[in-house]
């Protein structure tokens, strides 16, 4: 990872987001390539840790950088909530704010929008085999943000009170969040909701994309002082091929058009949505045949080396997900051959390393240490999990990229899954 600010030749200033292409992988979409930014490079494929709240909970900024993490990624609703992003943006942006050198991402709030309206765990699912119902609330629970053509009001999980987003706002907030790259405020539907839903709300997506370029533009002249900020349009479209392929091809337009009239486009683009496991290769592959190819792809909330793979094979670029460091703080341990729980009776007397195939700086602990940490409920289990779960997908990822590189990613790849779910 570069540490600082990267700075133009040309001009010494620091330079705009843009991304370099690498090296093909032969009969597929996947390549690498290095997201430039003006916080560090970004070599891709690459996984980049959630830290929700501006930290990666657990575990110091220093160490996640340790480990070989390039970016990590905040989440814009809830860094507004609290601490409020006109704090973060007095303390020099977000990653000034975290003591985090290298580059940041933000979402959009767009997650929320799902989250604390229709979905819950029910519904977040990548499995579609109910019916769809647009009215369902997992649970019965109450549902804390309602949806307009407009933008979306949310009710405060912490205290109760109303806030409103639109496109405005989110962009707003994530100006002054400082992040290098930035989403498109955007409607996250679920597997659950319908076809003429999915349909009204791919067209209210599409809409509130080309107000969020219009003040992305905006507020990058007036906070021209600041480092530039890249926008990435978010595609949406459930498991519908032909509305998958129409978002992108929208975005596409919209990001070409607002760049003819001088604007700056969009530097790249994620793929949101809740996704059917089975046909996350080809739902990818949909739109990432649409995209043009000189521009980065994310893909939203993806950690599973299986999906991984499928992925970076479809032409992803980078990754984010809670869920290695989720599963870790519950004692979910992440080992070449598969994922096991630690707090399970056989490893009380247990004093080989987590993974005896990971390196990292766990290592010098013993899977009885975890485990007693655990059962004592002492905060360093947790800790150490984290270091470790996000030591090993970084790892991973990193391992494809080489292999692309070097033309053995097949290898690898098979040599990767065979063994992690041999005993699945």
């Amino acid at each position: 990872m570069t540490n600082g600010s990267s700075s133009d030749p040309r001009t010494g200033r620091s330079r705009p987001v843009d991304y370099t292409v690498g090296t093909s992988l032969p009969g597929t979409l996947g390549r690498t390539g290095i997201i430039h930014t003006p916080h560090g490079d970004i070599h891709t494929p690459a996984f980049v840790p959630v830290g929700t709240k501006a930290t990666v909970k657990t575990v110091l900024p220093e160490s996640v950088a340790a480990l070989g993490a390039q970016a990590v990624l905040a989440n814009a609703y809830h860094l507004y909530l609290q601490p409020g992003p006109q704090i973060i943006d007095e303390a020099g942006g977000l990653g000034a704010f975290m003591n985090w050198r290298g580059p940041t991402y933000t979402d959009s709030g767009g997650f929320q929008v799902m989250s604390l309206g229709a979905g819950f765990k029910k519904v977040i699912s990548m499995d579609a085999a109910e019916a769809p119902d647009d009215d369902l609330t997992a649970g019965g629970k109450e549902r804390l943000s309602d949806v307009d053509d407009d933008g979306v009001t949310f009710k405060s999980h912490l205290d109760g009170s109303k806030h409103r987003f639109t496109p405005e706002v989110s962009m707003r907030i994530q100006h002054q969040l400082g992040a290098d790259i930035i989403f498109a405020f955007d409607e996250l539907t679920t597997l659950m909701n319908t076809r003429s839903y999915q349909e009204s709300s791919l067209e209210r997506t599409r809409l509130w994309a080309i107000r969020c370029l219009a003040e992305h533009n905006r507020l990058s002249a007036e906070r021209a002082h600041r480092p530039q900020q890249s926008l990435w349009g978010v595609i949406q479209g459930a498991q519908y091929e032909d509305l998958r392929r129409k978002a992108a091809r929208d975005l596409v337009a919209l990001s070409e058009a607002d760049r003819a009239a001088g604007g700056k486009g969009f530097g790249g683009y994620g793929i949101g949505g809740a996704l059917e496991k089975d046909n996350l290769g080809t739902i990818v592959g949909w739109v990432n045949s649409e995209l043009p190819e000189s521009a980065p792809k994310h893909l939203l909330g993806i950690s599973e080396p299986d999906d991984i793979f499928t992925a970076i094979e479809n032409g992803v670029d980078t990754f984010d997900c809670v869920s290695p460091t989720r599963v870790a703080r519950n004692g979910a341990i992440y080992s070449r051959d598969g994922r096991y729980n630690v707090t399970n009776a056989k490893y009380r007397k247990d004093f080989g390393p987590l993974d005896a195939d990971t390196e990292n700086y766990t290592s010098q602990y013993s899977r009885a240490y975890l485990h007693h940490l655990f059962k004592a409920k002492e905060g360093l289990a947790a800790t150490l999990a984290t270091l470790h779960n996000v030591s090993f997908i970084v790892n991973l990822v990193d391992g494809a990229r080489r292999a692309i590189e070097t033309g053995d990613y097949l290898a690898y790849r098979d040599d990767f899954l065979g063994r992690y779910y041999a005993g699945s």
